[in-house]
């Protein structure tokens, strides 16, 4: 009877992981660190924005990823920082993008 249920149970868990991962954002069960702050310098020309750093998942490590100046894509357009969101017991990752 255990050799029957795995495959289900293998399909399940895929399908919990690859939930996670759509749309740009996963899911774990502890939150990153607090955020690091720093000056950030002058922008290197005109029409460049800042982009925040922030605590991505490595393996089972966080890693800070620093934030860096960019050109946005288009006129008119302002970044979103990517940032982790408590729902529930469990935090999401949402990442940055360009709206």
């Amino acid at each position: 009877m255990m050799k029957r249920n795995l495959p289900a149970a293998m399909l399940l868990l895929a399908g919990t992981i690859l939930t996670g991962c759509a749309g740009g954002a996963y899911v774990v069960a502890a939150g990153p660190p607090p955020p690091r702050y720093g000056v950030m310098g002058y922008a290197p020309g005109p029409g460049y924005m800042w982009t925040d750093g922030f605590y991505d998942l490595r393996g089972s490590a966080w890693a800070w990823v620093p934030g860096t100046w960019r050109r946005p894509p288009r006129p008119g357009v302002m970044w979103v920082a990517p940032a982790w969101h408590q729902e529930g017991r469990s935090w999401r990752f949402h990442r940055g993008y360009w709206r």
